[in-house]
């Protein structure tokens, strides 16, 4: 090449870099993500993942838990969700070789290992907690909540509106009659020639269709559900709202509220490949299958307290869950709450947005031992603060007084680099943006594993800047 060209090269030799080792040790700094799990792993409890295991005795050596556990983690927090480009990268990539070695699992392997061991990984959510808490990364003096649209694993295209549903029953069982009339009249005919009975194909066009309409109907006994739901909902809203003008005097504005419908609008959909999941409108102003991923994040370095998903379409319930989630894995993570120079506790900061708000919902966290900052109203940007009332009276009042004292105006202006970053953080620079599995149990563990890959990444990288301090 040298002879070909004026410009020196270095030398290239692809036929003896083939043959050479590489060995993960050499080639990553060692101060490398993948070491740093390999660490940590063996400190965890796994005792969980090893427990189905222990008493079988047949088939070959099942792949090290332990392993197995490692490798999901550097995956999910390198933003390789695939079980099949998990596999993949365990042939190709050094720090999964560092990993795995030669014992490589395949892609079913490692599908199988999730779904079986989702509950499994909320020990491990625990004890990362804790680990976040020793290095000091948990303060507990602003816990934010906040919540994202993520798509699910449904197709738009296999689902089916309630008025379609209804349409479609009816035309199938018109269906089924004309089948079993046409049954009967072969029967009779195959009889009085043959003296047999025989019908090949009709049993089975009419187990389809049967079948057909099993599904529908269960289809639309969830939108039933859930409009029955949604109606309960709205009179609580509407209750609330009426208790509200009774205390204050005022007198309702606007139009007379059309009246609460209980039975599914003609244009409810559901999705036949997850039912579980409902159609949300997305940030790109679009509508889609998702769940509603939830997160309650310390503001001292990002560490997620607390997930879950829900199926509902707003936040509006969803403030007292996350407090009750929070509370329960600080109580298992061995975390005290703060206390003040008396030694008596102190009441947790919490800030939420306007979604979550409730007059209920705020007396809940109250009681729960947080001490709530919950915007009342949605603000538009660079509009006049509205002027506060000499006497708030209501509690919605009281609440936005609050907001808008000093220390809420400080609290409150802390969420938005607390929680939404979090979210950044996890869809942008990780890529995660669907789920892979179907159902909510199982998407739950799967945004579990998410979230504590996020604050297994804020440990590692905690640790890389104390060690370069």
């Amino acid at each position: 090449m040298s002879a070909q060209h004026g410009k020196t090269y270095r030398p290239w030799e692809p036929q003896r870099y083939r043959q050479e080792a590489h060995s993960p040790g050499a080639k990553l700094p060692e101060s490398d993500l993948a070491f740093f799990l390999l660490d940590t792993v063996p400190r965890l409890d796994l005792r969980h993942f090893y427990a189905p295991y222990e008493d079988e005795t047949r088939g070959a050596p099942p792949f090290d838990p332990a392993m197995m556990v490692c490798l999901l983690l550097y995956a999910y927090c390198v933003g390789v969700f695939s079980s099949r480009k998990i596999a993949l990268a365990c042939e190709r990539n050094l720090a999964f070789l560092a990993i795995v070695g030669t014992e490589r699992p395949d892609f079913r392997t490692i599908s199988d290992f999730r779904k079986q061991h989702l509950e499994a990984f909320t020990d491990v959510f625990v004890h990362v907690v804790r680990l976040a808490r020793a290095a000091g990364l948990v303060k507990l003096g602003n816990v934010s909540t906040d919540g994202t649209k993520i798509q699910g694993n449904a197709s738009r295209h296999k689902a089916m509106s309630y008025g379609y549903m209804q349409k479609e029953v009816e035309r199938l069982r018109e269906e089924i009659e004309t089948l079993v009339t046409a049954a009967y009249q072969q029967d009779e005919a195959e009889e009085a020639a043959l003296g047999s009975r025989r019908g090949d194909e009709l049993p089975g066009e009419l187990a389809r269709r049967e079948d057909r309409i099993a599904k529908i109907e269960e289809a639309m006994r969830r939108l039933e559900a859930q409009a029955k739901a949604e109606a309960e909902a709205e009179r609580a809203r509407r209750a609330e709202g009426e208790a509200e003008r009774r205390r204050t005097g005022q007198k309702r504005r606007g139009k007379v509220p059309t009246p609460i419908e209980e039975t599914p609008d003609d244009k409810a959909q559901l999705s036949f490949t997850d039912p579980e999941l409902h159609i949300m409108r997305t940030n790109n102003k679009g509508w889609d299958y998702c769940g509603n991923a939830q997160a309650s994040v310390d503001g001292a370095c990002q560490i997620i307290l607390a997930c879950d998903v829900t199926d509902a379409t707003n936040d509006k319930q969803q403030a007292v869950p996350l407090a009750q989630a929070t509370l329960a894995i600080l109580a298992q993570a061995g975390i005290e709450p703060p206390q003040d120079e008396s030694g008596d506790v102190d009441l947790i900061p919490a800030t939420l947005d306007n979604g979550y708000y409730s007059e209920a919902a705020a007396q809940a966290l109250e009681d729960l031992g947080f001490d709530p900052y919950m915007a009342t109203g949605r603000q538009k940007h660079h509009a006049p603060e509205a002027e506060a009332s000499d006497a708030p009276a209501t509690a919605k009042e009281r609440m936005a007084a609050k907001v808008r004292t000093p220390e809420g105006k400080a609290l409150y202006a802390r969420r938005k680099v607390i929680v939404e970053p979090v979210f950044g953080q996890i869809k942008e620079a990780r890529g995660f943006r669907r789920f892979l599995l179907r159902g909510v149990a199982k998407i739950r563990g799967e945004w579990r594993l998410v979230c504590l890959t996020h604050n297994l990444l804020k440990l590692w990288r905690y640790g890389s800047t104390q060690s370069a301090a």
